[in-house]
């Protein structure tokens, strides 16, 4: 079983900065692409932002420059940045990631619960 669990949302102030937090767990061998999408109401989910295992990054046109994604292997764990919050930005964010699981030795993708992140202007 790999569970992806995230934090760090919350009602934000526009002009703002929040740092969410997603760790993976369970029966993992590898990671490879780890990424962070969002979904505003009555919007369809979106790539955010995705980064490799080799820290290459990719991001959506609408957040660069104000959102960084970033790693840590040896926490199995994916983080973004969001800095100049914008009102925009509310939407539920998921993390995803695909791993190598032990037992059953292959490539597999999970999603996170999401996270609320909320910005008032």
């Amino acid at each position: 079983q790999v569970q992806l669990v995230e934090s760090g949302g919350g009602l934000l102030q526009a002009g703002g900065s929040v740092r969410l937090s997603c760790a993976a767990s369970g029966r993992i061998l590898g990671i490879d692409d780890m990424g962070w999408y969002r979904q505003a109401l009555g919007k369809r989910r979106e790539l955010v932002a995705t980064i490799n295992s080799s820290n290459m990054t990719n991001y959506a046109d609408s957040v660069k420059g104000r959102f960084a994604i970033s790693r840590d292997n040896a926490k199995r764990a994916v983080y973004l940045q969001i800095n100049s919050l914008k009102p925009e930005d509310t939407a539920v964010y998921y993390c995803n990631t695909r791993v190598f699981l032990t037992y059953e030795r292959r490539w597999s993708e999970y999603w996170g619960q999401g996270t609320q992140v909320t910005v008032s202007s």
